[in-house]
């Protein structure tokens, strides 16, 4: 299968890409820094240079590749910059999708989150609705208007190269006794995991999938663990809690029922095995 994939070089997408390769399929991967491109064709794909709100090239770039599938690893995530994440899901998809549709591809598979469903109770499934008027729901609405879209929603990425690793924002604020232990409920997924499941949704049916562990959890249950695994001091408790990110939980019966199955099945142990940032 030929594949043009969008962010190459992000957390998910540089693990992907050799993944790809190694099971058969042609990959274009775009990067927004001319310095990336050889670090992608070392790994056997083709590296191409584009920002994504360049819609000309963009679509210019994906007519050439002539995929059979797109791969949207599109994000801002690692400065914490919300405003521009939520201009990649508006405008990014926007842009990426409208060059799609251009090229004759009908087939998408998008990173989403698994945090981004309206208040409710209990673990959220695929059919319960996002937060409404949100970049989340911006781009899966977007993402929908090809003939065969996989959104995949994300838990909370820990292990190497994410916020959870050693000199990651969560690890420092952790360490310096910054992150109190609150009730609000998370759902987490290793990286190898994000990943796996990334690699297997090119062949499940369209939909939604929440790509979570199966253990969602309070900060006041997680939180005191995830210290002791990277030798942080123990969190303060507060009974604080608010319609905060990763306020709810979400259940990931679906992919597991597509045939998913994580390395990691629970924070408690993906932590340990992991540590600071090691695989």
């Amino acid at each position: 299968m030929r594949i043009f994939l969008a962010g190459g070089t992000g957390v998910i997408g540089r693990r992907l890409v050799p993944r790809l390769l190694a099971a058969g399929h042609e990959v274009v991967a775009t990067t927004r820094h001319l310095g990336n491109v050889d670090r992608i064709e070392r790994s056997g794909a083709t590296g191409v240079v584009v920002d994504v709100y360049d819609s000309a090239r963009l679509t210019e770039l994906v007519a050439t590749a002539a995929p059979d599938l797109v791969i949207h690893q599109l994000s801002d995530l690692r400065h914490y910059d919300t405003r521009a994440t939520a201009r990649i899901r508006r405008e990014g998809t926007r842009n990426l999708v409208a060059a799609a549709h251009r090229a004759g591809v009908g087939r998408i598979v998008v990173q989403s989150i698994a945090w981004a469903y309206e208040d409710g109770h209990g673990l959220a499934d695929e059919d319960e609705p996002v937060e409404e008027g949100s970049a989340v729901a911006a781009m899966e609405d977007l993402a929908r208007t090809l003939a065969g879209p996989t959104i995949l929603r994300f838990g909370w990425w820990y292990g190497p190269g994410t916020w959870y690793a050693e000199g990651g924002r969560v690890a420092d604020a952790v360490a310096e006794g910054l992150l109190p232990a609150t009730r609000t409920v998370n759902s987490f997924v290793h990286i190898d995991d994000a990943v796996s499941a990334t690699l297997q949704a090119i062949h499940w049916p369209a939909g939604a999938y929440n790509i979570v562990d199966d253990e969602p959890a309070p900060a006041t249950e997680w939180l005191p663990v995830y210290a002791r695994s990277i030798g942080a001091p123990a969190p303060t408790s507060t009974v604080w809690a608010h319609r905060s990110p990763g306020g709810r939980g979400a259940s990931n019966a679906k992919a597991r029922a597509a045939g998913w199955t994580p390395r990691h099945p629970t924070w408690r142990s993906g932590f340990g095995a992991t540590g600071p940032g090691n695989g």
